[in-house]
C-alpha cells in the first residue's frame, strides 16, 4: 500500500471583504491553519501580526483585502496581505526606511507596524500595478517568522514594567 506524506510546504488564501469581521476572521483561519500544520509554536505571534496587518487594511483603504498564509519547507511562516492602496508604510518600503516610531503610552492606535518590526524576522512591501492612486491594484505587505517566534510577557507589549509602551 502506498503512503502519502503531506507536503512540507503548503499555503492558504482568503479573500476578506471589507468588513470590521474580516480581521477575527484572519485570526480564526490563522489559528486553524498553523494548528492543521502543528505550528502552535508561532500562532501567537503570526496571529497578532496578521491581525495587525488585517486591521490597517480595514481601516486605510475602502475596498477588499486577501490573506495568503505559507508553511515553508525550511520551517518558517510567510503572511501576505494585499489591499487596495498603493501606499506602502514604514518599514514596508525598503531597507533605508526609518523604523516606525513609537506611539504614545495613551494612543489607542499606531502600534501595528511597530509590532511587526518587533517580532518578525523580516518583512517587505510591493506596490502592484503603476503605482498611482486610483490607477494601481494596490500592494502586498508581508512578513515572515521562523520557528521560535514568541511574545514578551503581556506588561512589555502594553508598555508596564520592562516595555517601551508601544
Amino acid at each position: 500500500m502506498v503512503t502519502v506524506a503531506p507536503p512540507r510546504s503548503w499555503a492558504y488564501a482568503l479573500r476578506l471583504p471589507r468588513d470590521p469581521r474580516a480581521v477575527r476572521v484572519a485570526r480564526m483561519t490563522v489559528r486553524v491553519a498553523l494548528d492543521g500544520h502543528g505550528r502552535q509554536d508561532a500562532l501567537d505571534v503570526v496571529e497578532l501580526l496578521t491581525s495587525e496587518l488585517v486591521t490597517n487594511a480595514y481601516l486605510h483603504t475602502k475596498g477588499p483585502a486577501s490573506l495568503r498564509l505559507t508553511g515553508l519547507s525550511d520551517g518558517r511562516v510567510r503572511v501576505g496581505v494585499w489591499d487596495s492602496d498603493p501606499y506602502i508604510p514604514a518599514p514596508f518600503g525598503g531597507p533605508g526606511e526609518d523604523r516606525v516610531p513609537l506611539a504614545p503610552p495613551d494612543a489607542g492606535s499606531g502600534r501595528g507596524l511597530r509590532l511587526v518590526q518587533e517580532y518578525a524576522d523580516s518583512w517587505g512591501g510591493w506596490t502592484l500595478g503603476d503605482g498611482v492612486p486610483g490607477r494601481g491594484v494596490g500592494k502586498l505587505l508581508w512578513f515572515e517568522v521562523g520557528r521560535r517566534a514568541t511574545l514578551p510577557p503581556v506588561a512589555e507589549v502594553n508598555g508596564g514594567p520592562g516595555g517601551e509602551g508601544g
